[in-house]
């Protein structure tokens, strides 16, 4: 298992976080009319909601709170979970994917946390630190290329930049050849109750077992206070 840390400032900026760090064995194979079932479900639920409610869920705003607090326009870099469930409530086809990349979006629809996930045999060293990002640091952003994350939460390994809110980095993406998954719950509202904590992350492993074969199975939360 990974260690985890937290520096000053996004502490600062985001004091209830906490993240719950994620590691698997799986298969990543193409996503299943059963799962994409399920995800249509969760799409179906939000469609046509009033668009000003989807803000309002409890981690999406927390989550925009934080970008805000360390530097960011949430409404121009918009996080992940923030993004997909806009798309319902306007009742737009989500992409497909692969397996364990859309069962990490069919829990963000659910929970509106924004979730990383990331092929775990790709990071290097064992540490990932939660910052923020820095002016012209380098972050090649999946299908968006270099991306400007100044101002806004990064998970970085020994290399770099591996993880935002709104994109993870390409370097280490999940693919069809993916055995071994990290993922990170960024939970900024600080993820609810224990029983809604509890809730989700039964459904998590549902999700694994089911759609990605997952075995090992172990989850930490860090704290960032």
């Amino acid at each position: 298992m990974k260690d985890f840390v937290f520096t000053p400032e996004i502490s600062a900026a985001a004091p209830a976080l906490r993240v719950a760090v994620v590691e698997a064995d799986i298969v990543n194979g193409e996503t299943t009319d059963a799962l994409w079932a399920e995800i249509s479900r969760a799409a179906a639920l939000l469609a046509g909601t009033p668009m000003e409610a989807v803000n309002k869920r409890p981690a999406i705003a927390a989550t925009r709170a934080a970008y805000k607090a360390a530097g960011k326009e949430p409404n121009r870099y918009r996080p992940s979970a923030e993004a997909l469930c806009r798309r319902c409530v306007k009742g737009l086809e989500l992409y497909r994917s692969l397996a364990v990349i859309d069962l990490i979006n069919l829990l963000s629809i659910q929970s509106g946390h924004s979730i990383g996930g990331f092929d775990a045999d790709k990071i290097e060293g064992g540490l990932l630190t939660l910052g923020i990002g820095r002016d012209g640091e380098p972050y090649e952003a999946i299908h968006r290329g270099q991306f400007n994350i100044a101002g806004m939460p990064v998970i970085r390994d020994a290399v770099g930049g591996i993880g935002t809110p709104t994109s993870d980095n390409d370097r280490t993406k999940l693919s069809a050849d993916t055995r071994h998954l990290l993922m990170t719950v960024n939970m900024y509202d600080g993820g609810g109750t224990d029983a809604e904590c509890e809730s989700f992350f039964d459904e998590m492993r549902r999700l694994l077992v089911r759609y990605s074969s997952a075995e090992n199975i172990e989850i930490k939360i860090f704290n960032a206070k």
